[in-house]
């Protein structure tokens, strides 16, 4: 990957990151969209690195620290940090910035709740599989509307709000691919599959060993 680095460089943002997470996912999107140079720190998320847990009480990825020292560990305002540095696709003017983070709000409250008891249904137990999928659903749904109407989510360009809602419509058809295949959104199919195929997924999927303090 190009603009996220493993040297051990000083001067550059420090990211803390896991690469199947999808906060963490986005968090390298925007990095990745706005060209910005980062030292990649993957971690173990079953031995967190002591320098990751001195910077950030929440010791949940993703963590940047600025070259100043300043920490930032929510996702999206790294999205916006970086996406603020540069933005030559102009993810940020694609629709109001209130819009995108009430959808994106839903997307991280409502649907990732769903979205963990579908993935691990067996811890769990309260309810079934199908129920799970079924609440996830509803989010599903109200994509997929959105979707018939504009190529994207606000509108006829990819945006702030694809970038961070993308990751986790991902790891929720892949559960159960042939669900997916079968099931009635077809927009919001031809979406997430143009965004697996695109070369920015692609840059930001590369692999890196954990990272371990010297």
């Amino acid at each position: 990957m190009d603009n996220l680095m493993t040297s051990a460089k000083q001067t550059l943002p420090i990211l803390y990151s896991f690469r199947r997470c999808p906060y963490a996912m986005r968090a390298r999107l925007a990095i990745a969209y706005s060209n910005i140079d980062v030292e990649l720190r993957e971690v173990d998320l079953g031995n967190k690195p002591q320098t990751m847990l001195l910077i950030s009480a929440k010791a949940t990825v993703p963590v940047l620290q600025l070259e100043n020292g300043r920490v930032l560990d929510e996702s999206l305002d790294i999205m916006l940090w970086a996406i603020q540095q540069n933005d030559a696709e102009h993810w940020l003017k694609a629709a109001s910035l209130a819009n995108a983070k009430a959808l994106i709000r839903v997307n991280d409250e409502r649907f990732k709740y769903y979205l963990d008891r579908y993935k691990y249904a067996d811890r769990y137990p309260a309810y079934s599989e199908l129920y799970y999928r079924q609440q996830g659903e509803l989010f599903l749904a109200d994509i997929e509307g959105l979707l018939t109407q504009s190529a994207y989510l606000c509108g006829e360009h990819f945006s702030l709000t694809d970038a961070a809602i993308l990751p986790f419509i991902r790891q929720f058809c892949a559960v159960d691919p042939a669900w997916f295949e079968d099931s009635p959104y077809p927009a919001l199919r031809q979406w997430l599959n143009h965004f697996l195929a695109s070369s920015l997924f692609e840059q930001v999927m590369t692999k890196y060993p954990c990272w371990q303090a010297s």
